[in-house]
């Protein structure tokens, strides 16, 4: 059975933690312990995966504000046994009032052109989070209500939290940015200036807001009171997003697209999002052999930045958001595209650019496994640490900027800014089904352009390589540079790495003509959790990234 400890001897590489955590009674993994502690507590009550993932979520929106809130999205895989696989695709559209010339006059000034702003309140999309929560709610809720699940997330909220290193460091490092926002300072910087770790954060408006909308439902959210106070607050601060943008959302529940990858079949979550990098990916990693795939030299990282490269050119010049025009999905995922890019690939050379084929932040992620085997792969986010910095006001709530982040005003692109429209995600989820059909995976993280890259590698160290759930999320890790998002681009190809590599691989690849960018032994960023069940057993083994400070746990 894939990623549980074999007993062999396996790795070249320090590892923090020995092994997996192993349960059989149900499994959270995520990258905060509060988190954590909250799916778990749900389980314990007998609670389902999906009912326990929600708790987690909403306990994520309180204890990780740098990351995730109310305020913005949330996308899911849910794979309950005997049915087939759904995805939530919980994402805000940008405001119907807003328009392109809008956005260029406010817009970021750079050498190479205007730029989507940023930050403030021009950079807010409908949150799409509580209305992800409630379908995922209404079609997998098994008896425990809102009041259940919201229960830790208000007790924090109310009563505070203590602030970890990770968290007292990221109000730190965006302490000047806090600053722009009255309301937003009140709540992260008090007394005038970012908390030290083990401060008790309290934020008594995000308790009242939560508290209404567990007596009222979620999507009083998007109707009544308290979207005109939101709506309200952007509007006073220059934005676009009104009651009406607010009242128009939905959350589209559909199925996930998948492909194959050495007979298991990997489930991503659909457009807006990106998952399709991941899925072209693999299917170009597919054509070369196993071994070579998993031998972390100098030719296999090569091999896999290259396979990379071109996923993440196609979706640059083919994704959008399917209510704004089509995406050829079904040429990208198919195999015998794949072996086309597969033999674009130079092995000798890196590429310093990589055309598109065919002619047509911040963010957490979670993961649970229930004891009946539903699994569910979860991700939300504000997008960039902090989001737009918007507050609305006393509602506590923490607005998103994935409209500023996510668009580009450059003409004919796929990815233009439309009012109305759903930019292209680097949110995504992955889940794994075995030949049978029967879901034994999920995994994720967080990590922006880094996401696709680092699934990716976590699943060839988990697939091809043979390693436990643990170190294949603690494998050194690599980042092709630029990837899709607009404000890096236009930018050359660098690949950052971690040293842990070791100097012959390093070196391999700078031979082979790749731009280094050293990050040190574990600096190679994001947050991967993962959860893999042994359908037979019913036993689970779980890992969690170490560069973060999360865990998994189960009972």
């Amino acid at each position: 059975m894939i990623g549980f400890p074999s007993g062999r001897p396996f790795r070249a590489w320090p590892r923090h933690r020995f092994s997996p955590t192993l349960a059989s009674r149900g499994m959270v993994a995520a990258a905060h312990p509060l988190t954590v502690a909250a799916g778990l507590e749900i389980l314990q009550r007998g609670g389902n995966a999906v009912e326990a993932a929600i708790a987690a979520a909403l306990t994520a929106a309180v204890v990780m504000p740098e990351m995730c809130g109310l305020g913005g999205d949330l996308f899911a895989l849910v794979h309950r046994p005997g049915e087939a696989p759904l995805s939530f695709l919980g994402s805000g559209r940008s405001p119907a009032s807003a328009t392109i010339e809008q956005m260029r006059r406010h817009g970021d000034q750079t050498p190479g052109g205007v730029r989507m702003p940023l930050r403030g309140a021009l950079a807010v999309g409908a949150p799409g989070l509580p209305g992800a929560v409630e379908a995922l709610l209404a079609r997998y809720g098994a008896g425990l209500g809102l009041a259940d699940l919201a229960a830790d997330a208000i007790r924090h909220a109310e009563h505070g939290f203590p602030l970890t290193p990770f968290g007292a460091a990221a109000i730190k490092m965006c302490e000047g940015f806090l600053k722009t926002d009255a309301a937003a300072a009140a709540v992260y910087l008090p007394g005038g200036s970012a908390p030290a770790p083990g401060h008790l954060l309290r934020q008594t408006d995000l308790a009242r807001t939560l508290r209404g909308l567990v007596a009222e439902g979620l999507g009083g959210f998007y109707q009544g009171d308290l979207a005109r106070q939101i709506a309200d607050a952007v509007a006073g601060k220059g934005g676009a997003l009104s009651a009406a943008d607010l009242a128009a959302h939905t959350t589209p529940v559909e199925s996930p697209i998948s492909t194959t990858y050495r007979g298991l079949t990997i489930h991503q979550t659909g457009l807006p999002t990106q998952g399709l990098i991941l899925l072209e990916a693999l299917n170009i990693l597919e054509q070369a052999p196993s071994q070579a795939v998993a031998r972390n030299d100098a030719a296999s990282v090569h091999l896999q930045a290259e396979a990379l490269k071109r996923a993440y050119a196609d979706r640059l010049a083919h994704a959008r958001d399917p209510d704004f025009g089509p995406t050829p999905m079904a040429a990208l995922l198919s195999k015998d595209f794949a072996a086309e890019r597969f033999a674009s690939i130079d092995p000798d050379h890196a590429s310093e650019a990589v055309a598109p084929a065919l002619t047509d932040g911040d963010t957490t992620y979670l993961c649970v496994v229930d004891e009946a085997g539903m699994m569910v792969s979860l991700i939300l986010s504000v997008s960039s640490a902090f989001g737009s910095g918007v507050v609305a006001r006393d509602t506590g709530i923490l607005l998103n900027n994935r409209v500023g982040r996510g668009f580009s005003l450059q003409e004919g692109h796929p990815n233009l800014f439309e009012p109305g429209k759903r930019t292209v995600h680097t949110l995504n989820c992955y889940l794994l089904s075995d030949a049978a059909g029967t879901p034994i995976a999920v995994g994720g993280t967080p990590g922006g352009d880094g996401q696709p890259q680092w699934n990716l590698q976590t699943l060839v160290a988990l697939i091809d390589g043979g390693l436990d759930v643990q170190a294949a999320v603690e494998a050194p890790r690599w980042t092709v540079w630029p990837g899709t998002d607009p404000h890096d681009l236009p930018a050359p190809y660098e690949l950052r790495v971690e040293t842990r590599l070791g100097e012959p691989v390093l070196n391999g690849l700078e031979a082979l003509g790749h731009r280094l960018q050293r990050t040190g032994a574990w600096g190679g960023s994001g947050a991967a959790q993962l959860i893999v069940r042994d359908p037979q057993t019913g036993v689970m083994a779980g890992g969690s990234d170490p560069r973060v400070e999360g865990l998994a746990l189960g009972f």
